[in-house]
């Protein structure tokens, strides 16, 4: 892959190798004494047959069948196009930046009105995406309102893999739904074999804090398990709601509530692809907001991604989100202290640009000016070369005091090494004036009008979007 997805400066790293290890060590313990408990009875009884300590649906996981499990770290996940390229390398320091899911609103762009998403907005989420370049994969960035609810999920499938050829990670309302996004994921990759060796689908599902493996979310786990396709799995705590309010316990207990999962994934079968998360949010005491952009959330995300390092698991991460209600200054400035320390940090799967409002409505104009940052912030992680070359002291010594390198052709040669950028005005004033005066948020804006009239995505073959046509209607109609 391209450099630009790798993290060249030195990691971002919030805990030492003695909090890994106490976190580490305290999770286990949470699992063996306090356990979880576990809502699915297949589940509960593979956890039995493997050792484990079983009453009802309370189960207590011993150390050792943990750590048998992190001997079968699959240690990075690869995920193609829906053509089956290579797109994303899961793995070390590599970090692809990407949409959120599930918003039940969105900001209409020509009318600035904040309203209940439909199909059609799915379908622009997917064609922004495959336009920026920053992003390398979609999530379903709305929940339609004007289709069958029941089935709402498989219309959005059917709308990003229509829209975009870059990676999808989906979420699925049932076990029975997720099981025809893959059979239409595997029309479109050619067979279940095609779609194992060269997934484009990701899924996202997550345990219920404190301490529950939900019924549906279980079965989805497992067969994904099965089936060896990838799975984030990652809790979503609120400190102080449905975790403890400090950052250790939540962490602890988010953690602990991963490993489970990834035991479950690997007593189904062993390597089976798995994806860390760590979502560990805070309530605002004042509101009862879960914050989306709070110091404690990014602080815990970043700790996580060390958690996730110590495993040696793929990070799925933050970045490009805000509590704000509106685009506007507050949440560009959150936007981009997500994508700088996601980034610092080294999350591989970075979600949930364009997303304000606490994570309940998407605007198209966040997800534009992120992707902006997101090429700043890209230059600064890169680096940059010191050699003989890029030293320049035979041209410091030629050039002397009171000279110029305006014309020099190291210069010419070399000038492309800064970024630059494409909203974010560095006109003087004057100039900015004859320009028309334009706010970010008036660009931004702009910017995505373009792509909505313009941009056209490569279409789907004709006949495998025929029949995921047939699948759609053929659900609907029961």
């Amino acid at each position: 892959m391209e450099d630009k997805y790798k993290l060249n400066i030195p990691r971002l790293n919030i805990l030492s190798k003695d909090k890994l290890e106490l976190i580490h060590l305290s999770s286990l313990e949470v699992l063996r004494r306090t356990g979880l408990d576990v809502k699915e009875p297949e589940a509960v009884e593979v956890f039995k047959k493997a050792g484990c300590f079983v009453d009802g649906e309370r189960v207590r996981i011993p150390s050792n069948l943990v750590e048998w499990a992190l001997r079968n770290v699959p240690h990075r996940a690869c995920l193609c196009t829906r053509n089956g390229d290579p797109a994303m390398f899961l793995e070390e320091n590599n970090v692809y930046f990407g949409t959120g899911s599930d918003t039940p609103n969105l900001v209409d762009p020509y009318t600035g009105e904040r309203r209940l998403a439909v199909i059609k907005d799915i379908e622009n989420v997917s064609k922004a995406v495959d336009f920026l370049d920053e992003l390398s994969f979609v999530m379903c960035s709305g929940i339609a309102s004007d289709v069958n609810t029941k089935i709402s999920d498989l219309y959005h499938f059917e709308a990003m893999v229509n829209y975009t050829e870059k990676p999808i990670v989906f979420t699925a309302w049932s076990l029975e739904n997720m099981k025809t996004i893959i059979e239409m994921a595997e029309v479109v990759a050619g067979g279940m074999e095609e779609l194992r060796n060269s997934p484009f689908i990701v899924l996202y599902t997550e345990p219920i804090s404190p301490l529950q493996l939900a019924k549906e979310s279980t079965q989805k786990l497992m067969y994904m398990a099965e089936k060896s396709l990838p799975v984030i799995f990652t809790p979503a705590v609120i400190t102080g709601g449905t975790g403890p309010v400090t950052l250790a316990g939540g962490i602890i207990q988010g953690n602990a509530e991963i490993l489970a999962g990834y035991v479950l994934s690997n007593l189904i079968k062993e390597g089976a692809p798995f994806i860390y998360g760590g979502g560990i949010t805070s309530m605002d005491m004042a509101t009862s907001v879960a914050c989306y952009a709070s110091a404690e959330f990014m602080l815990g995300v970043c700790a996580s991604t060390d958690m996730a390092r110590y495993y040696r698991l793929p990070m799925f991460s933050f970045a490009g989100c805000s509590d704000s209600n509106i685009f506007d200054q507050q949440a560009s400035l959150e936007a981009a202290m997500w994508v700088l320390l996601s980034s610092l940090s080294g999350g591989n799967l970075v979600h949930d640009v364009g997303y304000i409002n606490n994570g309940l409505t998407t605007s198209f104009e966040q997800m534009v000016v992120t992707n902006e940052v997101i090429g700043m912030v890209r230059r600064i992680t890169q680096g940059f070369e010191i050699n003989e070359e890029t030293m320049a002291l035979d041209l410091i010594d030629k050039v002397g005091p009171g000279g110029e390198y305006l014309t020099s052709e190291h210069t010419l040669k070399h000038f492309k090494e800064n970024w630059f950028p494409d909203l974010i005005s560095r006109s003087p004033y004057e100039k900015w004036i004859e320009e028309g005066s334009k706010d970010l948020g008036t660009k931004a804006n702009e910017k995505v009008k373009y792509i909505l009239e313009n941009h056209n995505p490569k279409p789907l073959n004709e006949k495998i979007k025929a029949k995921l046509r047939k699948i759609v209607e053929s659900k609907n109609n029961k």
